[in-house]
Order: structure tokens, then C-alpha cells, then sequence
């Protein structure tokens, strides 16, 4: 059984790198201004890694499935996300705390950032349980962490079923539940393979089979049973709870030959039978269960929706007799809109409750409160005053503060909306997003030292952005609503010409490309589209710009084109058509301006995939990107074929024709522009983590052999992390630690305005800057 304890320690190690290996294709040797790779030395500055993270502003931008307070403990609340990882919220700097960026949760590792539920002890404040997995469509199986500190460190253990964090209905819950007498058990609901059970605190696990054995394999991925409840008023009196409630997704109940949506123990789990729920909810799912004190339960049903969120009518919200379980009385129901986000507050006659209505449209947002149990409704919601226009749909999930009947929070598509003032006939909404960055860049760039932004990001679902200010969501972009922003490059001697590519997902989802001449305060669209441009819907793709109106792109799977009208017209590239594309794992050439000599463009193939046996290789325009000639040196170097995002290539501003690239497996470096190559044999792929993915070049440190930072994100000596050169790679330190590792991160880009500065993306986690 693997596990991993996190720590907190900040620690660094100086490597020195093993003989350089220098492959020649002719040309010259070294160029002015850099550093030529000398013998290994330690530069003393290098080892001093980064001391702090801290997140680029913008607040949300993803989906929190969840809000989960402590039982006993109110003024602890943790927020889950579909593929962000999970938070704590700080009530000292009304800020969230991120609980998943460190140890265990390392390169190769973004898929345990989905997290389907959460757990809390009632008896122990301190321990959190969480149960992890991207998805059960391959059935690979999850991960439950657990913390003795409130999330600050974790410990693993690998689970004998699939989790699906980000699968279909991943606001229901929730579906792991600590036995509050006897807290060493554990019960999981799962999408898959029914009712799991531990009895050592999560450790090890055993299927119910007295609820069923049936395990649905293949593809697809089901909702499963959706929550499980401990029905007792007590907690820590070393017994087990008898009594135990299950709801069930009809697609399980089908598929295991279950006669109900709702199961009952009464001997802790050994056997279950079926309770009976009102006729015209049968084969409904549940997404929600609430018992208040009293013993009352009370339940939202809605038909089972294919989508991820929302869903439609007709949608109940049903009361469970206390007395006797088994008086059924309708409290609230819809025709048009699903029901799901349940929070009741106190029990009985005076009973606040809160239900979540909403349809798939991500601006159908409707919350139905009750100050009666139930007898009279009111909408507190829609149409009522919002501080900002990010509050969105797909009420999944609602949560009345247990400490406070008017402070009432909903998750949604872009993060979580609270209001404080529930009573008023006109409550105001706020998001609650402060440091929840749950964003998904794509690509990211940094200008040049002196430009007037500090950053263009472009990234899945909000789109291009350009940044000024790293503590203010930014305001600049070309489709600020709903789109995507894959590639994006900037005229490094005029950055405030900029140009970048997307997805206009609002308006049938197109690919579009804009440019910018006052940078990004106002965009022009290209008028025409290259080659293979209006097809490029993935971050698989690239962009160059040489200098005002002059860029070329290489779309996916296809051959680069140039224009010099600001797009009016495109023409193709003399670079070679791939002679192999694989559908849904694309291929594209990675383009790269030379900042001395604008009229030198380098292009990178990685090969397309780990398995196509093509080499990467490099070539090279002095026709600023019209026509190439293929750099033999990179070829003699022997490259490694990788993916596209395993791989890519940095260029050096400050000396023409200073080239990097990480070809997944190892880091080339050239110093006259891709004529000759030397490999830097520190970085290896080791232990199942690639060698070299990332590599970035940022502000050089003063007094620095080399006239730029050098970053790489892979493996030395076994140890993956990000590393940091400033003597042009003949030293390198460890320039993150185990604390922020952030499921490894698909983009990495380093600051020429400030040393020690680098930008990352994590899983999920939005861009994260260096101190």
C-alpha cells in the first residue's frame, strides 16, 4: 500500500552536470553575450529556491463541486473542485487556503487533483478525508489522501476503484461518510462498483457485497450510488451506527437489478433493503439528502440528466416523515428547472430551507428559500442585486452557514456565490473566490522588461487575457466572454503589438485569431484564416511574431503559414506535412522568434507522440518564418519523440541564435542557431516521470556568467522538480520544493522583469507566480 506524508520544509541541492555531449552539424561556435557551457561550477545565488507562490489574480473561473463544513466545528469549511484540488477557507484573511499543491500531488499527478467528496470527523476537527480520480471512464483507480492537520499535510492510499471527480453529476454528495460512533469506518458511495467500506480509517478497503457486487466495467461513466448518511444523533461511543441510508442513480440501479433509488441498513451495512419513494419519482436521481435533528429528511429529486451540470424538469424537493419513515410530503416543485443544491437550517415549522434550480444555461441560476418547513417559497437569487456578473448557474450544491441562517453560499461554473443577508427581501450576492483560482491555462508569454502588461494568458473556458496588474483580474482580452485562448505571442522590439488564438465557445464555438497594436486595449480580428486554422481547437498549436502586422502560425496537425497583413491573406511554409496525425492527440510544430533577429525563426517537431518513432527536430528560417531549411545538427542530437505537450523549445533574448529545448526526455542547447547541439545529460526520465518538459528563460541574476535565469521543469538524479541554472546549465538547483508541486504543471514561463520570477499553471490552478 503506497503513501506519502507532505512536509513543509523548504530544501535545495546543487547538481553538477555530467559530461556534455556536443552534437555537430557544422557552423559556428559560440555567439556574443553567452556564457559558452564550461566546466561545472555552483554559482552560490542559484541555490536559494523560491520562498513563497502566490496565485495571479483572477478569481474562481472553474467548477467548485462542493462546500463541506465541520459537523461539530463550524467556523471550518473546505471546498472541493472538479479537477483544482480542495480548499480551506481562512477566516483570518477571508481568503482560501489551496490543500493540494504539495506533496503527492507531484508531476504526473493531475488526475488526484478531481476530487469527488470530502469526509470530516465529528469527533476530530483535525482529520479530512478526501477521495480522488479525474474520472472512472478507464477505470483507473483513485486515491483517499488524509490529514491530521486540516489539509496541511496528506498521506495516500491507492483504492481498488475508480473515482470520477469530474465525471457527470460531480455536485451530488456527499458519498464518502466518517461513522460518527465509531469513526475508524468509512463508507464511499461509487459510480461504478456500489457500496465500499473501510474499517481502518481508510487504509484498506472491501466491496458491501449485502448491498451488491456488481461492478460495471468499460467505458462510460455513471453517477452510481450518490450519498451515503449515518443515521445517528451520537458520535465516539465505540459502537458502529446500525441504521444507514443510500442513494442510487437509476443507471446503477439498473445495471445491478436493484428495485429502488433509496436503501436502508439496519445492522451497519451487513444487509440493505429498498425503501419506497413517491411513484412519480421513481428512477430519480437524488443529487441531495439533508436529516435535521429532529430525524426529519428531506430530499431533491430529479430525473437523470446525460449533461455534467444542470438538467431539467420536472424536479421535487420531498420531506421524509420523522416519525416513522415512511410518510412521503412534497414541499417544493419544478416543471422547467432541476433541482439539486439542498441546505436545510434548524427542523420543523420554522425550518430555513435553501434549494438550488438550475437548468444547463451557465446564467439560469435560481435559489427557492423557505422560512416555513417548506409551507411558502420565495426566490432569493435571481434578479436580486449582484456585485459582480460571474455568479453563474449550475446550483449543484447550496450551503446554509451553520453559525449564521443568513450568510448562504452556492457553488457554479466559475467558482462559489455567497450572500450575507438572506432575510432581505432583496439579499446582495458576492463570489467568495479570494485566492480560489481554479482556471486552466493553456499557453502563457512574457513581454519583454519595460512593456506596459506583465503577462498575456491564455487559457481553456474565459479566453486571452492580458495582464497589467498580478494582484487585479485582468480587463483586457479579445473575447471576454465564453471562449478559449490556445497560443499567443508578442513583437518583442514593439510588444505592444500582440497577437493571439482561440475559441469563441459563446458563439458556435470558431476558432478565431486578433491582433492588438496598443496592447490589448483594443483587437482586430484576422480577416482570413490559414491553412488548417479554423480546424485548430486545441492549445496544440503555435504562434510567432516577428514584427508589427508579420507572424506565422502553426495550426495542428498542419503546415505553418505566414502572413504580413495582420491576416488578410496567408501563405504556407515550406515545413514538411506530418507524415503521421493521431485523432484527439494532435501534432504541431512549436515556433519561436529569435528576440536579436527577428528575421530567424526556429520550429520544433517533437514527433507527435512517445510511441511514433520520429525524432524531434529543429528547423530554421532567416526569411522571418517564410521558408526553412532543416537544422542537421538537431538531428544528429537524436532527439526524442515525445507529445506536444511534453516537450518545448525557449529562446534566449539577449544573444541571437541561443536556442533551448526539452525534448521530454533530456535538454539540447544551441549557441549558433541550431547549427551544433549539446545535450545536458543532468535530466533523465526516471522512476515513470519525463526528463525535460518544460524549459523557460527568465531575468538573469546579476553578476551571472550566462545573460539569462534558465528553468526546467523534469527529472535529476531521480528527483522530479523545477530546476534552475544561472550559468547556462553547467549547475542547476531545485528551484521548487515539495509543498508546491502542483500535479506538475503543462506551462511554465519565466519573468523578464523580475529575477526568481517564474509562472506556472499547476492542474488547474490558474497561473501561480514565484517569489
Amino acid at each position: 500500500m503506497k503513501m506519502k506524508r507532505g512536509i513543509h520544509r523548504v530544501f535545495w541541492a546543487t547538481v553538477a552536470v555530467l559530461p556534455l555531449v556536443s552534437c555537430s552539424g557544422g557552423g559556428s561556435s559560440g555567439t556574443a553575450g553567452s556564457a559558452p557551457h564550461a566546466s561545472a561550477q555552483t554559482v552560490a545565488a542559484a541555490a536559494v529556491p523560491a520562498t513563497s507562490w502566490t496565485s495571479v489574480k483572477w478569481g474562481g473561473g472553474g467548477y467548485v463541486t462542493g462546500l463541506i463544513y465541520h459537523p461539530t466545528n463550524a467556523s471550518l469549511l473546505y471546498a472541493r473542485t472538479d479537477v483544482g484540488g480542495a480548499y480551506r477557507w481562512d477566516t483570518t484573511t477571508s481568503s482560501w487556503i489551496p490543500l493540494t499543491d504539495g506533496l503527492g500531488f507531484g508531476a504526473g499527478e493531475g488526475r488526484y487533483h478531481g476530487v469527488e467528496s470530502i469526509a470530516l470527523d465529528p469527533n476530530n476537527d483535525q482529520l479530512v478525508y478526501m477521495m480522488t480520480g479525474d474520472t472512472v471512464g478507464q477505470d483507473a483507480h483513485g486515491r483517499i489522501y488524509i490529514s491530521s492537520d486540516r489539509g496541511n499535510t496528506w498521506t495516500h492510499y491507492d483504492l481498488p476503484f475508480a473515482v470520477g471527480g469530474n465525471d457527470n453529476a460531480r455536485g451530488y454528495g456527499e458519498r464518502l461518510a466518517v461513522d460518527p460512533q465509531n469513526p475508524s469506518t468509512l463508507m464511499f458511495g461509487s459510480r461504478k462498483a456500489g457500496i465500499w467500506k473501510s474499517t481502518d480509517s481508510g487504509h484498506t478497503w472491501s466491496q458491501v457485497t449485502g448491498f451488491s457486487s456488481t461492478t460495471v466495467t468499460g467505458g462510460g461513466t455513471p453517477i452510481g450510488v450518490e450519498q451515503i448518511i449515518f443515521d445517528t444523533p451520537f458520535k465516539g461511543t465505540g459502537q458502529p451506527t446500525w441504521i444507514i441510508w443510500a442513494t442510487v442513480a437509476s443507471d446503477y440501479a439498473q445495471a445491478a437489478g436493484l428495485t429502488s433509488t433509496l436503501y436502508r441498513s439496519t445492522n451497519g451495512g451487513a444487509t440493505w433493503a429498498p425503501v419506497a419513494v413517491p411513484s412519480n419519482v421513481t428512477n430519480y436521481d437524488i443529487p441531495h439528502v439533508v436529516k435535521t435533528f429532529d430525524g426529519t429528511f428531506y430530499m431533491t429529486f430529479r430525473p437523470t440528466a446525460p449533461q455534467v451540470q444542470g438538467g431539467s424538469g420536472p424536479s421535487y424537493l420531498y420531506k421524509f416523515g420523522a416519525s416513522n419513515n415512511s410518510t412521503w410530503t412534497q414541499l417544493l416543485s419544478s416543471t422547467s428547472m432541476g433541482m439539486a443544491g439542498l441546505s436545510v437550517y434548524g427542523a420543523g415549522s420554522i425550518a430555513r430551507i435553501a434549494v438550488g434550480m438550475t437548468g444547463w444555461s451557465d446564467t439560469s441560476m435560481q435559489i427557492q428559500m423557505s422560512d416555513d418547513g417548506g409551507t411558502s417559497w420565495r426566490e432569493v437569487e435571481a434578479n436580486m442585486p449582484h456585485t459582480s456578473d460571474t455568479c453563474r448557474g449550475w446550483i449543484e450544491n447550496v450551503t446554509i452557514d451553520p453559525a449564521n441562517r443568513d450568510h448562504i453560499m452556492h457553488v457554479h461554473g466559475g467558482g462559489i456565490c455567497e450572500t450575507t443577508n438572506a432575510s432581505s427581501t432583496t439579499p446582495g450576492w458576492s463570489p467568495k473566490v479570494n485566492n480560489l483560482e481554479e482556471t486552466a491555462t493553456l499557453f502563457a508569454v512574457a513581454p519583454p522588461a519595460g512593456a506596459q502588461y506583465k503577462l498575456i494568458n491564455a487559457a481553456g473556458d474565459i479566453g486571452a487575457w492580458v495582464i497589467t496588474d498580478l494582484a487585479t483580474r485582468p480587463t483586457r482580452a479579445p473575447m471576454p466572454g465564453w471562449s478559449s485562448g490556445n497560443a499567443a505571442d508578442m513583437a518583442w522590439a514593439d510588444p505592444s503589438y500582440i497577437a493571439v488564438t482561440g475559441v469563441d465557445n459563446a458563439n458556435g464555438s470558431a476558432v478565431k485569431g486578433f491582433w492588438s497594436g496598443d496592447s490589448g486595449n483594443s483587437w482586430s480580428q484576422f480577416p482570413s484564416m490559414p491553412t488548417g486554422g479554423s480546424a485548430s481547437s486545441s492549445q496544440v498549436q503555435s504562434l510567432a511574431v516577428t514584427s508589427r502586422n508579420n507572424l506565422v502560425w502553426a495550426p495542428q496537425d498542419s503546415v505553418p503559414s505566414y502572413t504580413t497583413n495582420n491576416g488578410a491573406s496567408w501563405t504556407q511554409t515550406n515545413l514538411p506535412a506530418f507524415t503521421a496525425t493521431w485523432n484527439g492527440f494532435f501534432r504541431a510544430y512549436r515556433l519561436a522568434v529569435d528576440r536579436n533577429n527577428p528575421n530567424k525563426v526556429y520550429a520544433f517537431d517533437s514527433g507527435g507522440a512517445n510511441w511514433s518513432w520520429q525524432p524531434g527536430k529543429v528547423y530554421v528560417s532567416t526569411d522571418a518564418g517564410h521558408t526553412f531549411t532543416l537544422s542537421q545538427g538537431s538531428v544528429n542530437a537524436n532527439m526524442a519523440w515525445n507529445a506536444w505537450g511534453d516537450t518545448s523549445m525557449a529562446v534566449n533574448p539577449n544573444a541571437e541564435g541561443d536556442i533551448w529545448v526539452a525534448d521530454g526526455n533530456a535538454v539540447y542547447h544551441s549557441l549558433d542557431s541550431g547549427a551544433t547541439w549539446t545535450k545536458l545529460t543532468a535530466f533523465a526520465t526516471a522512476n515513470g516521470t519525463l526528463g525535460a518538459t518544460n524549459i523557460t528563460l527568465g531575468k538573469a541574476q546579476t553578476g551571472s556568467p550566462y545573460s539569462a535565469a534558465v528553468y526546467v521543469e523534469g527529472t535529476i538524479n531521480g528527483q522530479w522538480g523545477i530546476f534552475r541554472s544561472d550559468d547556462g546549465g553547467a549547475t542547476w538547483s531545485r528551484f521548487n520544493d515539495d509543498a508546491h508541486q502542483f500535479g506538475g504543471n503543462a506551462v511554465v514561463v519565466g519573468d523578464w522583469n523580475t529575477y526568481g520570477r517564474i509562472y506556472v499553471n499547476g492542474v488547474a490552478r490558474g497561473l501561480i507566480f514565484s517569489n
